[in-house]
């Protein structure tokens, strides 16, 4: 599932291809036909993301919410068109530029208020920058929860998926079973700084990266990492192979319907 970074981006280059300008709407696979006509040929004032979540602004206040889940995908164009092929959910286009959308868990059209509803139930985005780790520490502090758990919900921290969380677990040295509250803030706001700063990066490049500069392998003499989802990292689909620190096998075990992964000599409780 994308994480909160390319939602981030993507909302980005929708808001660059599209944004203050005209644009035609249409559903091709028919699910979205309905709004799609009500929104066809008018302003798209912007995009924006929250977490996981994407919203389109278009002009009377109406708002396309979308969140992509597992296998959704939004692929920008430039214009012609081709002809509309597979499961396309929606499609925007302009004389210059076209972006479909495929496989979403949401594509439905809201307005303001339960744009905000939607909103109201995510925690803290740490993209955002108005967000600030006291509102999810209040949430881990008291919590009998594994920090493993806590750092998934979209309630605790929004934008935080499989890989983030076993990567900020690693850097931190958390053990991915420790209860929240077993967790000090110091620890905490150090957690938080840290996935700012990283969430910011992985906007920039598009890639997460979460190796430190003496475990690059450049530093370390070691070939690249080689994987679909790139970046070179600690832990994150690394079982069974040597943790870059200690050279531990890399353990693995489902935590809240996802793989999870951690050193258990680096992660103690």
């Amino acid at each position: 599932m994308p994480e909160g970074h390319t939602l981030r981006r993507l909302a980005r280059d929708l808001e660059t291809t599209f944004g203050g300008r005209r644009v035609r709407v249409a559903s091709p696979q028919g699910r979205f036909a309905g709004s799609a006509g009500l929104l066809d040929s008018t302003l798209l004032r912007g995009a924006s993301s929250a977490g996981k979540h994407l919203f389109l602004e278009f002009s009377r206040g109406r708002w396309v919410h979308i969140h992509l889940g597992l296998y959704g995908t939004f692929q920008i164009g430039t214009a012609p068109a081709p002809d509309p092929r597979g499961q396309i959910r929606l499609r925007l286009s302009t004389s210059r530029a076209y972006a479909d959308l495929r496989g979403p868990t949401a594509c439905e059209l809201v307005t303001g208020r339960e744009r905000d509803g939607v909103l109201a139930r995510l925690g803290p985005d740490p993209l955002s920058p108005y967000a600030e780790p006291t509102h999810a520490w209040r949430r881990i502090a008291r919590s009998r929860t594994p920090i493993g758990v806590l750092l998934t919900r979209q309630d605790v921290v929004s934008g935080v998926g499989n890989a983030y969380r076993a990567e900020l677990l690693f850097r931190h040295r958390v053990e991915p079973h420790r209860s929240g509250r077993e967790l000090t803030r110091e620890v905490w706001c150090a957690m938080w700084a840290d996935l700012v700063a990283l969430m910011h990066e992985g906007v920039r490049t598009g890639r997460i990266d979460t190796v430190r500069s003496e475990h690059t392998p450049e530093a370390m003499g070691r070939p690249p990492r080689t994987d679909r989802h790139g970046g070179e990292v600690y832990v994150y689909r690394r079982a069974g192979q040597g943790c870059l620190v200690c050279s531990t096998p890399v353990a693995t075990e489902v935590m809240a319907g996802r793989n999870l992964f951690w050193c258990p000599s680096c992660q103690t409780l």
